[in-house]
């Protein structure tokens, strides 16, 4: 796990029990507006228990519920959970159909509460080249949760960050090609603005479960300035106490943009 600066504590044991201690994140800090989590470490937790790499794709998945009642908890405004990417199309067949059942599935036990919630659900990704039962789930809850205005939970699915950046230039090239733009007129902002995220500021935070310290496809350029975290805890197992570690680390942290 990273090393952390902590200010405020004095010794450490107060840090050790603030870490472990929800009520320590302080509203008078900057909370993240904009979380994204790198969900890792479904088949390893599956593994270390004997079980098979199913059984942790799917606490993993009954995990997400939990991360999204922790950020609603503290008013975050949108949570980025990289669920399926361009590369997991590589595993084997019967992992790829159980991954892409899973989304029907957390929709159908989840979808009451996260309405209640006030949770209005998004993806960013290929939608379209996904399976058509999984399409067809994932368009009914965005379009039941279409006027909540709450947490924002924004579904990578079948994203890749690669594949985004060549499209959005394919769909500049296309626009200047059709007099539509200019390309005097293209800068971050205009780039931006062919992104899936083009709606959404980008992440403040990132964070990645599992030990594993890359980015792995996900939102290169919108993680210019974002601030990571890693941490060693597996998918099934990132809780709220771990959760709200990241959060408190983030508001010790001083971001610069570049500047002094």
């Amino acid at each position: 796990m990273s090393i952390f600066r902590f200010p405020f504590f004095k010794n450490k044991s107060s840090k050790k029990h603030a870490i472990e201690n929800k009520d320590m994140i302080n509203d008078a800090y900057v909370l993240p507006e904009h979380v994204a989590i790198i969900m890792d470490g479904n088949g390893r937790w599956a593994k270390k228990r004997g079980l098979p790499r199913f059984a942790g794709h799917k606490e993993g998945m009954d995990n997400v519920k939990n991360i999204v009642r922790v950020a609603n908890k503290h008013h975050i405004k949108v949570l980025t959970l990289y669920a399926f990417s361009t590369e997991n199309w590589k595993r084997p067949k019967s992992e790829v159909e159980y991954l892409l059942k899973l989304p029907i599935e957390f929709i159908h036990t989840y979808l009451p509460e996260l309405i209640k919630e006030n949770v209005q659900i998004r993806t960013i990704g290929a939608f379209d080249m996904l399976p058509e039962h999984t399409k067809k789930a994932v368009q009914s809850a965005k379009d039941k949760t279409r006027e909540n205005d709450g947490l924002i939970l924004n579904i990578a699915l079948n994203y890749g960050s690669r594949y985004e950046i060549i499209q959005a230039i394919q769909l500049i090239a296309k626009d200047i090609e059709n007099d539509q733009l200019d390309v005097e007129e293209l800068d971050e902002s205009v780039f931006s603005n062919y992104l899936f995220t083009s709606e959404l500021k980008d992440p403040d935070l990132i964070i990645r479960t599992s030990g594993e310290k890359r980015l792995s496809n996900f939102l290169l350029w919108q993680a210019a300035y974002s601030e990571f975290w890693f941490t060693e805890v597996y998918w099934p197992d990132f809780n709220e106490a771990v959760f709200e570690q990241a959060l408190v680390d983030y508001q010790n942290r001083k971001r610069r943009f570049g500047g002094v």
